[in-house]
């Protein structure tokens, strides 16, 4: 019995691939789709830049806040200029911001000197740990503010005290992340000093502290973000210079335009700290970002 074939009336796979109807005009006409760049991280920047500078001259300028509730961009860049002839309170303006980092890096440097080898030491040693853990476990939470009004009983209102509450603040934060980059190194990489006959002094310095350092550097940027910060509450405590004390002076006379000015200031200036510390991060710690 001869059997005969029954063509099927279904395409094939391969011929239905080739009718099916192309997925974009681009690959219709035989060209390969056109990829559209990402926008500038930079340009993304300066548009939001130029967003908040065009909403802030709306606010202050279309009479719907009461008067001199948010000064206006010109009226900032007046009272700027008046600052920088004339200062504040028979005060130039770079003295009063000579001051103010004279109190931070003063207070800064000293934390940091008893800060850094006394977090290795705790960090790397365990009758170091157990001797000095708890007590920096109890005093680290309580913010440096609380400190104030003992730092006036005790040391005056004066340069000192302010130095001092500075002081507590960097080697605070200096002190736990010098304390964390000693205790977090493998304990392998300890073994194997020990193995090719390294001394405990050897094994600190050239295991142990090189480990450290990026967490150390981590702590600097903090001690230094909140340093800056604090000298603002040691200026409100009877010092008669100071950003600190301009823009609570400058509050409590209405002088808005100057305590807006002072907030900048302050802001500009912590960046460009913390710039500087990141740039010396990078020359000590060279080695980051390439393992």
């Amino acid at each position: 019995m001869q059997m005969t074939k029954v063509k099927s009336t279904h395409p094939s796979i391969t011929e239905a691939a080739h009718r099916r109807p192309p997925d974009s005009p681009a690959l219709a006409s035989g060209r390969n789709p056109v990829r559209r760049k990402p926008v500038a991280d930079w340009l993304i920047s300066a548009a939001s830049i130029v967003l908040i500078f065009l909403a802030w001259t709306i606010l202050s300028t279309s009479g719907w806040l009461p008067p001199g509730y948010l000064p206006s961009p010109w009226e900032l860049m007046t009272e700027f200029e008046v600052l920088l002839t004339q200062g504040y309170k028979r005060v130039s303006l770079w003295q009063h911001i000579g001051i103010s980092l004279f109190r931070t890096l003063s207070g800064f440097l000293l934390g940091t000197m008893l800060g850094i080898p006394l977090g290795l030491y705790t960090g790397y040693s365990r009758v170091g740990h157990a001797a000095f853990n708890p007590v920096m476990a109890f005093i680290r939470p309580i913010p440096p503010i609380a400190f104030i009004p003992m730092v006036v009983l005790y040391l005056g209102l004066g340069e000192i005290g302010k130095v001092v509450l500075i002081f507590w603040t960097a080697f605070n934060y200096v002190h736990v992340n010098a304390h964390g980059g000693a205790a977090s190194v493998p304990i392998a990489y300890i073994r194997a000093a020990q193995s090719i006959g390294l001394k405990p002094a050897q094994v600190f310095f050239r295991v142990v502290l090189p480990a450290a350092i990026p967490q150390i550097f981590t702590g600097l940027k903090v001690a230094m973000a909140l340093s800056w910060a604090v000298v603002v509450a040691a200026e409100l405590t009877g010092a008669q210079s100071g950003l600190g004390y301009m823009i609570s002076d400058a509050a409590l006379t209405f002088r808005i335009p100057a305590v807006f000015i002072g907030i900048a200031l302050i802001g500009l200036i912590g960046l460009l700290l913390n710039i500087a510390i990141g740039q010396l991060e990078n020359k000590v710690v060279h080695w980051k970002g390439r393992t």
